[in-house]
């Protein structure tokens, strides 16, 4: 079968490459001259089973009203008059109950750790250089009362067998000894010691060279316009540089995957804006050793080779990229307070993306009315995380078999 994956981040060509072992031929569209030049390009890094926490919970309700008269919330909410916006966020809303969020947290730990072991497989088999590591992830609390939230909030992972560790301020600086000259300014974390971080960008370029080896082909710098559909099928992809037939298609366009003209049906996918920067470890006499995420301030890091990657903020802000120097401030104070000499400051590299996310948090896969269409779209921040094995249970779909894990929570029904 000819398989066109429409979309060229982490999760279309994860997919092409699950499509290729399967023996399909495969067709890859993007608009970009390379792989992961979107949301991909400059993500968290962290493949992280243990923070699959669903963002729609009442604590993030209470940010998203603050941030509409205050500025300095990690959650930001901006007010404008697209309609996709006021659904999109209506069905958010609803979502956050804590009987909604324990169950959509449930459904995103299960894909994370099924997704962790399928990147452990590919990876495995390629040999991919991404600047990985599994040496886990640390989770920091400011305070005792943000600590014991964060103990209470994370009890449904551990539930759900998540290995992790509570560690005080001593432990801390035991896991990572770039944290011990500033340990006072913690209270304590939470250690994923089988969570890991790498270069999603650089996995998806590796990653899409072995499979243009295996005979993918990869139209670059391509739009696509929209479908051409006949009864209950797709019949080609047209885009500006033609028309591209296949026959079966994946759609793994992230954020913009609703606003593709001819789908039968409504796509619960909006974009969440998301910042972050990159530092040059140049000079730095005491860059982390493991990634973590400040969860008083919600900025994650982690150590790429001899990069130190930031990111923060969701915004809801529709479909706009832009940013400022200062709209990272708030970022760089956050991590310059634990590693002052943890990364050439003066040089940062500032990237802002959309983060594809459903009211729910949990990605849409499967077909909806067309027949040949499969969805693989709305992975949210935890794209590099459950890319592998939303891959997986796409291929197995479109191979008519019944994939490893329980769709429960992951479709468009």
């Amino acid at each position: 079968m000819h398989v066109v994956v429409m979309g060229a981040g982490v999760v279309g060509v994860t997919t092409a490459w699950q499509l290729l072992e399967d023996g399909h031929e495969v067709t890859v569209i993007d608009r970009q001259p390379e792989a992961a030049r979107e949301t991909s390009f400059a993500n968290a890094g962290h493949v992280a089973v243990g923070h699959a926490l669903a963002w729609a919970n009442p604590r993030a309700l209470k940010m998203l009203v603050k941030s509409l008269v205050r500025g300095d919330q990690p959650l930001r909410f901006r007010l404008h008059g697209d309609p996709a916006f006021w659904r999109w966020s209506l069905a958010f809303l609803r979502q956050c109950t804590e009987a909604q969020a324990r169950r959509n947290t449930r459904i995103k730990h299960r894909l994370c750790a099924y997704s962790q072991q399928a990147l452990q497989r590919v990876v495995a088999k390629t040999g991919v250089e991404y600047d990985g590591s599994r040496v886990g992830v640390l989770y920091l609390y400011r305070s005792e009362a943000t600590l014991e939230r964060g103990v209470a909030n994370l009890r449904i992972l551990a539930d759900a067998g998540q290995e992790m560790k509570v560690v005080d301020r001593d432990g801390v600086a035991a896991i990572d000894p770039a944290l011990a000259p500033t340990r006072d300014k913690i209270a304590g974390a939470i250690y994923c010691p089988t969570d890991e971080s790498g270069d999603s960008a650089k996995f998806s370029r590796e990653l899409a060279a072995r499979c243009a080896e295996r005979g993918a082909s990869f139209e670059y710098r391509t739009t696509i316009k929209g479908l051409e559909v006949a009864g209950d099928r797709v019949e080609r992809v047209v885009t500006d540089r033609g028309d591209v037939r296949g026959d079966g298609y994946v759609l793994a366009l992230g954020s913009y995957s609703p606003l593709i003209e001819g789908l039968a049906e409504r796509v619960p996918v909006y974009p969440i804006k998301g910042y972050s920067l990159t530092l040059p470890l140049d000079g730095a006499n005491n860059p982390p050793t493991v990634g973590g995420i400040d969860e008083d301030s919600l900025c994650a890091y982690v150590r790429l080779g001899e990069r130190l990657r930031i990111t923060s903020i969701a915004e809801f802000a529709g479909y706009d990229v832009s940013h400022r120097p200062a709209d990272f401030a708030g970022m760089l104070g956050s991590i310059r307070e634990l590693f002052p000499s943890g990364a050439d400051y003066d040089r940062p590299q500032y990237w802002a993306c959309l983060r594809p996310m459903t009211p729910e948090g949990t990605p849409i896969l499967g077909r909806g009315r067309l027949a040949n269409l499969h969805y693989n779209t709305g992975h949210g921040h935890m794209g590099w995380t459950m890319a592998c094995g939303t891959a997986r249970i796409c291929a197995d779909l479109i191979a008519g078999r019944s994939p490893d894990l329980p769709l429960e929570g992951l479709t468009l029904r």
